[in-house]
């Protein structure tokens, strides 16, 4: 009439009861810890107009420079402000040039603005110069232009002299 059954054994568990177990979902609370910013896009480092830099300064993401700099720079995206002199060489994917540079610029792309005033070698991919920009130096197109040595020119470099717009 009684049959001994696992059922009422203890610590094991029926057919049944394992199913209802595996089945019932177990919520787990979420903690949300993402910024608000979104990946992959950083804010620029700024140097402001009343800082002095004496050394160099490597980064890969971007740098705005206001003040002065006395080293060279390289950076991802590199902007020198209206206010900002550097001195020594710069080395950029991007470049846009508002201030005073004296010294060599290397960049993928180097734009010089109509406030830029700069006095070295440029060694670019592609330039732009804007009207009334102030250029004294020579301007030589390379294929890549960040590479540490430098190869022999593609072309002859173009010579210019204090350009300047009406």
């Amino acid at each position: 009439m009684f049959s001994k059954s696992r059922i009422n054994e203890p610590g094991t568990k029926s057919e049944s009861e394992k199913t209802k177990t595996a089945e019932t979902p177990v919520t787990k609370p979420t903690m949300d810890f993402s910024t608000s910013s979104p990946k992959g896009k950083t804010v620029a480092s700024v140097l402001s107009s009343d800082l002095t830099v004496v050394g160099n300064l490597r980064t890969t993401g971007d740098i705005q420079v206001e003040g002065t700099v006395e080293g060279d720079i390289r950076a991802h995206l590199l902007t020198v402000g209206e206010s900002a002199t550097i001195r020594g060489e710069i080395v950029a994917d991007d470049i846009v040039v508002n201030g005073r540079v004296i010294g060599r610029v290397r960049g993928l792309k180097v734009r010089l603005t109509s406030t830029a005033r700069v006095e070295g070698d440029i060694i670019h991919k592609t330039i732009a110069i804007e009207s009334g920009a102030h250029f004294e130096g020579s301007v030589q197109r390379q294929e890549d232009p960040l590479a540490q040595g430098r190869p022999a020119a593609l072309a002859p470099p173009l010579k210019a002299e204090a350009i300047e717009a009406p």
